[in-house]
């Protein structure tokens, strides 16, 4: 994308000023570097958001923002409901909550040398991997009704975590009015046997250590300290979710005409929030939301069995759990009054600044954790929202590093078995069933995560509170 087609607020905000059936500007948040490397395509999905019916302030990316389907992937924007707003599955994903979540270990980098490779072996054998993985649990009917009007509830309540994780959840671990009824029968057998697995693509659990800190007080506040080894898990709702975003986006594609909506791109397909069809998709990925947070919680579990099995010492807590690609109800000041709108963040983290209610007790003065996973054998970021995020992209920011290339390019560029043994070579073991699939995430083949985390900073969507270094990585 060309700078010098933007109007510059300043070295980190960016502006495109309305035009045609643009509704409201369209926001980036990125240096001038970044901006130059975003695909022209950004700048198209970012107009045509601005465009859709409803939309309050601006249509917004992040600084990790690239291509994505209708949306970008990075993309942020609120809708009025009462002012015609719409529900958008592209604004939401395929990956219906997908998120990461960050655990503590009790250990120190010194622990790891001994149980680094043991660690490796034990954790790929425990944990399913890759395309079509299946896991130990199966689900009738009942128990998937039960599992996505539950969520992590559910998952708790049958032994898969500890009462005390949900605190360290967004919505306390399960989504309120999820419609499990409105997930069709194809998504829920795409998902009886994928429960507790991790999938493929981008998808990973990582054992990393805390290289950084960058705000001592804040990283005190979640629990962190230089030298700590922490897990980060990072899947979301599994083939039911895709099956959801599939079906959906088809649907609200050919109901269009009926409810006067004249799409500038046929993937931006949308429904009235107001419509029957917007309120069956909300509850439907209400439902996915829910299965995704489960899948996260069994996945804690089966790290914790690992953990105990080699360091029965180590002690995994939750320090929290976020999700990427969602929409959400929540109530933002606009124009000096309250309103509640319908903010959709594909691939935007929210970011709730100190003071929020929706915080838990133990970050309510300092922020949220956002939490930053960057490609395979590169560092991850943790980072806590800021008082005046609130107003900034609706309290959201980064979620990850960003693709920089397609995975089509990627596998043209690099051999996974070579990737493999160069990161072996920097002290990461990597597991994978998939040497296509480790090509196709190389590090190469993203942005650079430092830089993203930088320019959300400078950008005063978030403050950096650590950095961390991977030492584990299995992946799909």
């Amino acid at each position: 994308m060309n700078p010098s087609s933007l109007t510059r607020l300043d070295d980190f905000t960016w502006r495109i000023e309305p035009s045609g059936r643009m509704r409201v500007p369209g926001v980036l948040y990125a240096n001038e570097a970044l901006v130059g490397a975003m695909d022209d395509k950004v700048r198209e999905q970012l107009v045509n958001v601005a465009s859709l019916p409803g939309i309050v302030q601006a249509a917004y990316v992040m600084p990790d923002a690239h291509w994505g389907y209708g949306f970008p992937i990075g993309g942020v924007a609120a809708f009025d409901a009462d002012r015609g707003g719409v529900v958008s599955a592209g604004g939401v994903g395929f990956d219906i909550s997908c998120g990461v979540r960050c655990l503590h270990t009790g250990l120190k980098r010194d622990d790891l040398p001994s149980l680094q490779s043991r660690l490796a072996d034990e954790l790929y054998r425990h944990i399913p991997a890759g395309v079509g993985s299946r896991g130990r649990i199966h689900l009738d009917e009942a128990g998937m009704e039960a599992m996505l009007a539950g969520g992590a509830e559910w998952a708790v309540a049958r032994g898969w975590g500890r009462p005390a994780d949900l605190e360290r959840i967004e919505e306390r671990g399960r989504m309120t009015d999820p419609r499990p009824e409105a997930v069709s029968d194809k998504a829920k057998r795409r998902q009886r046997d994928e429960m507790g697995t991790l999938g493929s693509g981008n998808h990973y659990l990582e054992v990393q250590e805390v290289e950084t800190l960058h705000d001592r007080a804040t990283a005190e506040a979640f629990g962190l300290a230089e030298g700590d080894v922490v897990v980060f898990i990072h899947c979301g709702s599994r083939g039911l979710g895709h099956q959801v975003g599939t079906e959906f986006l088809r649907a609200m594609t050919l109901a269009a005409p009926e409810h006067g909506l004249e799409l500038p791109d046929r993937e931006l397909a949308c429904a009235p929030i107001r419509s029957e069809l917007g309120q069956t998709y909300l509850g439907a990925m209400r439902a996915a939301i829910n299965c995704a947070l489960a899948n996260r919680q069994i996945l804690t579990q089966l790290t914790r069995e690992v953990f105990a099995e080699l360091c029965p010492s180590a002690d995994l807590r939750l320090l929290f759990d976020v999700s990427h690609n969602t929409c959400k109800v929540e109530e933002h000041v606009i124009d000096g009054q309250p309103r509640r709108l319908y903010v959709h963040r594909k691939g935007a983290t929210r970011a709730f600044g100190p003071g929020h209610p929706d915080l838990p007790d133990a970050y309510r003065e300092v922020g949220q954790p956002v939490l930053i996973g960057g490609s395979m054998g590169t560092a991850s970021h943790v980072l806590a929202g800021n008082r005046q995020a609130g107003i900034q992209a609706f309290a959201s920011a980064c979620h990850g590093a960003g693709r920089a290339m397609s995975r089509r390019r990627a596998l043209k560029s690099w051999q996974g078995r070579q990737l493999i043994d160069e990161l072996r070579g920097r002290g990461i073991l990597v597991r994978s069933p998939s040497s296509k699939g480790v090509a196709e995430e190389a590090p190469g083949a993203y942005k650079d995560v430092d830089a993203v985390v930088d320019a959300a900073e400078a950008a005063g969507l978030a403050r950096r509170v650590a950095r961390l270094l991977p030492r584990v990585c299995i992946k799909g």
